[in-house]
C-alpha cells in the first residue's frame, strides 16, 4: 500500500515537471504573438492619428494662416466677376461671422464693387469733369497793387525841392535838374498813414499808386499852384505769402506790383524739388485749405496761372512720399508704393510690386480696399485671371492710402495648414509608438 502511494506521488511530480518543460518550450511562440499584437495596435494608432490629422487639416483651411478676404453676407461675392464667369467655390472664403475665432471683420453689406470696364469708364468721366468749385473760387483777375502798412513810398514834388525829404541824394538823372532830388523814406504806418509837409497825416492804405498820388496833389494844391507829384512804391513790405514743403527755397515771398499767381510764387521760390508731388499743392486761406492738382488742371485745359494768391496765403507742396499705396498678399514684393504726381493705376501697383506670385497667388482674387477718404470702407474686386482683365486694371486709378490685396489660392492655403499641423501629429504619433 505504501509502495503504491509512493509510485503515484512520483507520477504526479513527473507530470508537473513535464508541464513546466512544455510551457518553457512554448515561450518563444507566445512572445512572437505578443510582439505581433503590439505592432498591430501601434499601426492602428498611427492610422487613427493620421486620419484625425487629415480631418483637422481639411477642416482647418477656414482658419488658414495669413490674411484672406471674407465676402459679406447678402453681397455679391467675387464669384460674380465680369462677364458672369463664377469663380471656383473653394476660392470664396467663409464670412467672418461664421468663424469668430479668425478675428476678421466682415465688409459692410453692399460695399463689394466689381472692377469692370463700365466702372472704369464711369470714373474716367468723373475725373474729366470741370475743376472743382473750391479751386475755381481761387481764380481772380490781376488787380493793381494797393498800399498797406510797412510799404515805403518815394514822393517827389517837381520844382519844389523844399517839399522833398531833406538829405536825399539825386537819383532822377539829368532831366530832374529843376525838380530837385528824388526822395524816399515815407513809410506807411500801422494805421495806413504817412506824414507829409504842410499836409500832416494822410491816409493812403488800400489806395493804388495813382490814387495816392492824386490825393496828395489835391491836398498840396492848397499850398502849391498846380503841383506836379510823382509817387511810387520804393519797397514792398505790406503783403506776404508763405511757401513750404517740396520746393527749393521755402520761406516768405513778398507781393509786389506783379500779379502773384500760384505758378509765379513757386517759380520765385526756385521751383519744385524732384520729389515734389505736383498734384498735391495745398493753399490755405483763412481757415480753409484747398488742394490743387496742377497736372490735372492742365489735362482739363485750365491754366493754373488763373489762381491768384493773396496776402497771408500759405502754400504747401507735398512730397511724393506723403501719398502712398500699400500692396499686400501674394505678390513678389509686398510693401508701400509712392504715387507719380498723383497718378497710379492698379496695373502699375501690381507691376511695381513684382506682379502676382505665380506659385501662390490667386489672380482671380485681387482686391482694393478704400476707406480713409470715403468714411466707410469700400472693397473693389478684380478677376485678373485673363490677360484682358489687366487692360481693365490699367484704367482703374488708385487713390492715396488704398490697400491692394492679392489672396492666396485654395491649394496654397491648404498646404500651409498642412505644414503647420503635420509636424505636431507626427510628434504625437511617435510618442504613442514609444509608449507601446
Amino acid at each position: 500500500m505504501m509502495l503504491r502511494n509512493k509510485l503515484g506521488s512520483e507520477r504526479t511530480t513527473n507530470a508537473q515537471e513535464s508541464n513546466v518543460l512544455v510551457e518553457e518550450r512554448a515561450d518563444p511562440v507566445h512572445d512572437s504573438f505578443r510582439r505581433t499584437r503590439a505592432a498591430s495596435c501601434r499601426q492602428q494608432v498611427r492610422t487613427a492619428v493620421t486620419g484625425a490629422a487629415l480631418a483637422v487639416c481639411l477642416a482647418g483651411c477656414a482658419w488658414s494662416p495669413g490674411m484672406s478676404f471674407s465676402p459679406p453676407s447678402g453681397t455679391s461675392g467675387p464669384g460674380q466677376a465680369e462677364g458672369g464667369s463664377g469663380l471656383a467655390s473653394s476660392s470664396v472664403r467663409a464670412t467672418a461671422d461664421a468663424h469668430p475665432g479668425k478675428g476678421v471683420d466682415a465688409v459692410p453689406t453692399g460695399s463689394l464693387i466689381e472692377i469692370t470696364d463700365d466702372l472704369v469708364e464711369k470714373e474716367r468721366a468723373e475725373r474729366s469733369k470741370a475743376v472743382p468749385d473750391e479751386v475755381t473760387q481761387l481764380f481772380a483777375k490781376p488787380a493793381p497793387y494797393t498800399l498797406g502798412a510797412g510799404d515805403i513810398l518815394s514822393i517827389v514834388v517837381w520844382d519844389h525841392p523844399e517839399l522833398n525829404m531833406p538829405g536825399s541824394s539825386p537819383s532822377a538823372g539829368p532831366e530832374a535838374n529843376s525838380a530837385g532830388s528824388m526822395t524816399s523814406g515815407y513809410t506807411v504806418d500801422s494805421g495806413g498813414m504817412i506824414q507829409y509837409a504842410y499836409i500832416g497825416p494822410l491816409k493812403v492804405a488800400a489806395l493804388t499808386e495813382m490814387e495816392a498820388r492824386d490825393l496828395l496833389a489835391q491836398k498840396l494844391s492848397r499850398y502849391v499852384r498846380q503841383p506836379q507829384v510823382t509817387l511810387r512804391i520804393e519797397t514792398y513790405r505790406s503783403k506776404r505769402i508763405y511757401l513750404d514743403g517740396a520746393i527749393r527755397n521755402p520761406g516768405v515771398q513778398v507781393l509786389n506790383d506783379m500779379p502773384m499767381t500760384l505758378p509765379e510764387a513757386i517759380n520765385r521760390a526756385g521751383g519744385f524739388t524732384p520729389t515734389a508731388d505736383r498734384s498735391m499743392v495745398a493753399i490755405t486761406r483763412g481757415d480753409k485749405t484747398v488742394n490743387v492738382d496742377i497736372p490735372g488742371m492742365i489735362a482739363k485745359g485750365v491754366n493754373p496761372d488763373n489762381i491768384e494768391l493773396r496776402r497771408g496765403d500759405m502754400v504747401r507742396v507735398f512730397a511724393q512720399t506723403d501719398t502712398k499705396v500699400y500692396v499686400f498678399g501674394e505678390v513678389q514684393r509686398p510693401g508701400s508704393l509712392t504715387f507719380n504726381n498723383g497718378r497710379m493705376s492698379l496695373n502699375e501697383a501690381l507691376g511695381d510690386a513684382g506682379g502676382i506670385s505665380q506659385t501662390s497667388g490667386d489672380a482671380s482674387q485681387v482686391f482694393v480696399v478704400r476707406g480713409r477718404d470715403v468714411g466707410k470702407p469700400v472693397v473693389f474686386h478684380l478677376n485678373a485671371g485673363s490677360p484682358a482683365a489687366m487692360a481693365t486694371a490699367d484704367g482703374f486709378e488708385l487713390k492715396p492710402n488704398d490697400v491692394v490685396f492679392v489672396d492666396a489660392s485654395a491649394l496654397v492655403r491648404w498646404s500651409r495648414v498642412i505644414g503647420l499641423i503635420v509636424p505636431s501629429t507626427q510628434a504625437a504619433a511617435a510618442g504613442r509608438a514609444i509608449g507601446y
